[in-house]
């Protein structure tokens, strides 16, 4: 322990840190030299105020000085799309090591039990279903080792004060490293909550990276006292208190959130003075404000934000009922469903409104055993079954959620919701929704293109996540992934039901989304004819459960523990 106190090692005052390895050897390299404007050292934060406001001004401001002397090239930093976009340094669309200025670091901001981390893991899980490398790097992961109760985080604590920059740092160097040489988007998950903390993290990417890599504070405030109540309580079962007696745990819990708020410092005037980057969330998204967001992956996380909500629904995904081509074994074409893919749109039908009326009957059932606040012990969501952009109906309850049905605009699909009561249900049908087209197979067996084709499907055999089929119109996973993309963030948007009728390429590309596949599995996904998947959004992930068409009972089974296989039926991991 004396040897982590020990102040040769504590990152702050950071003119005093010694350099990390990762910053001595990326420090090294030419394209990283450190730019020196009058012989000052302006990677240095000076404090705040006056006389040393430009300089400050230039230390956090993303944009580098064009005539600084001595500065290397300023790369343009346009965007970069996995499968859509290429270039000679980025044959497959991602970002270059060397395009450091296309690379992102969020930094998340914000007392405990305001959500961050839940925020935190949909951004990642949201950027890395785009095909941007992103990684989440949480202090509390590493500091748990070590002291967890509230007097560790008493300001007045000089020693633990100490550790703590020093996890933080640490932290910081692994997230520097990976988005230096391996990933697009780094994610610090800790409070950082006061002006010390955000300039020594400041600091330490321009001493490590220079002045190019871009820098986004992320904070999440919350001003609503029963939602911040809820999430208190929901901290109790996290891994700071896991098997604790719940009061006793509350009690420090909050304890450590006063000693916070002492020295907590929001964003907003110091940073906008200096021209830093910035996005606030207030509530978990009633209100976004954003100030000087640069760069392509900055815009996407904005525009992921401002259609966040927590609504608790229902969403739905299954493929269509068989087709005639199914029974033939064709691939693509615009087939339309056999006798037997029309039992499955009935039973489809009856599934849906069932399951529709035992939303309903728990919805009412939570509503009118509801307490607020609520009291140590009781298990709450996120939003603890509250919803203030959901409507009330007359009695005061929670009004009956509207249930969409969503379509491809192939024949299959459509005719699999044509059973479905519009005055009931909103159906609609979207081209996103259609299948991987085939190009120049289209309407072909496997068997067909092996024969015709061998070179390709051996192309397509060793890589079909990327692997896109000749001809006009030929997709490939990641041409579905990006026009998926406006229909993965309606259905963040919306606070109700939906069931999207898809294909095959379609449900495993929404599934991946939802529950957090790793890329190597999406293309290889077990999805069905019969299968229907359920999922519901909670505080730590998503809850999913899987039920199979039975045509003898023409109604669905569900399946036990809800796993998900791969064709070659080995076990495919959920990181929701």
């Amino acid at each position: 322990m004396s040897a982590a106190l020990n102040p040769a090692h504590s990152p702050l005052p950071i003119k005093q840190t010694q350099h990390s390895s990762i910053a001595k050897s990326v420090m090294n390299t030419p394209a990283m030299t450190r730019t020196n404007s009058g012989g000052r050292d302006i990677d240095h934060l000076a404090p705040p105020p006056t006389s040393a406001a430009i300089g400050l001004g230039l230390n956090f401001s993303d944009t580098p000085a064009a005539t600084a002397p001595n500065s290397p090239r300023i790369r343009a930093t346009t965007l970069d799309i996995p499968g859509l976009t290429k270039s000679k340094v980025s044959p497959d669309g991602r970002i270059a090591n060397r395009d450091i200025g296309a690379k992102l670091v969020i930094v998340m901001v914000g007392l405990p039990a305001r959500g961050k981390s839940y925020i935190t893991k949909k951004v990642a899980r949201y950027l890395n279903w785009l095909q941007h490398d992103t990684e989440i790097f949480n202090v509390g992961k590493r500091r748990r080792g070590l002291d967890q109760s509230a007097a560790f985080f008493d300001p007045a604590n000089k020693a633990a004060a100490e550790l703590r920059e020093k996890v933080a740092l640490e932290t910081l160097d692994e997230l520097l490293d990976y988005v230096l040489h391996r990933g697009s988007i780094g994610i610090l998950d800790a409070t950082n909550s006061t002006l010390e903390r955000r300039k020594a993290i400041v600091d330490r990417v321009r001493e490590v990276a220079g002045k190019e890599l871009g820098v986004l504070f992320l904070e999440s405030e919350c001003h609503d006292q029963q939602l911040l109540e809820a999430n208190m309580r929901l901290k109790l079962s996290g891994p700071d208190y896991k098997g604790q007696d719940p009061v006793k745990a509350l009690e420090d819990f909050k304890k450590r959130v006063a000693i916070y708020e002492k020295n907590y410092v929001t964003l907003g005037e110091f940073e906008e003075k200096q021209g830093m980057q910035y996005i606030k969330m207030i509530d978990v998204g009633r209100k976004v404000v954003t100030h000087q967001v640069k760069g392509f992956l900055g815009a996407q996380t904005v525009y992921f934000l401002l259609n966040f909500n927590l609504a608790h629904r229902q969403i739905w995904i299954t493929r269509h009922g068989e087709s005639t081509d199914n029974v033939l074994g064709k691939i693509g074409g615009d087939a339309p469903l056999s006798e037997e893919g029309k039992k499955y749109a009935k039973a489809l039908t009856s599934f849906m409104e069932h399951q529709r009326r035992l939303f309903r009957q728990r919805q009412l059932q939570k509503h009118e055993s509801a307490h607020m606040p609520p009291r140590a012990g009781d298990i709450t969501p996120p939003n603890p079954e509250y919803s203030k952009g959901d409507s009330m109906d007359e009695d005061g309850r929670p009004a009956e959620k509207n249930f969409c049905v969503w379509t491809s605009m192939l024949q299959r699909s459509i005719q699999t919701a044509q059973y479905f009561d519009e005055e009931e249900f909103d159906i609609k049908e979207m081209r996103m929704l259609n299948e991987l087209s085939a190009g120049v197979a289209e309407g072909k067996t496997y068997n067909d293109i092996k024969s015709i084709w061998p070179d390709q499907y051996a192309l397509r055999k060793a890589d079909k996540l990327h692997y896109r089929y000749p001809g006009v119109g030929g997709e490939s996973y990641l041409d579905v992934i990006n026009r998926l993309r406006a229909v993965i963030v309606e259905v963040e948007r919306m606070t109700d039901h939906v069931l999207l009728i898809g294909h095959r390429v379609v449900a495993r590309v929404l599934l991946a989304y939802f529950l957090g596949l790793d890329r190597k599995d999406v293309a290889k996904l077990d999805v069905p004819l019969g299968r229907i998947y359920g999922l519901e959004p909670k505080p730590y992930g998503t809850q999913f459960n899987t039920y199979q068409y039975n045509p003898e009972t023409q109604w669905f089974d569900q399946i036990p523990n809800s796993q998900l296989m791969s064709e070659e039926g080995t076990l495919v991991k959920v990181n929701n």
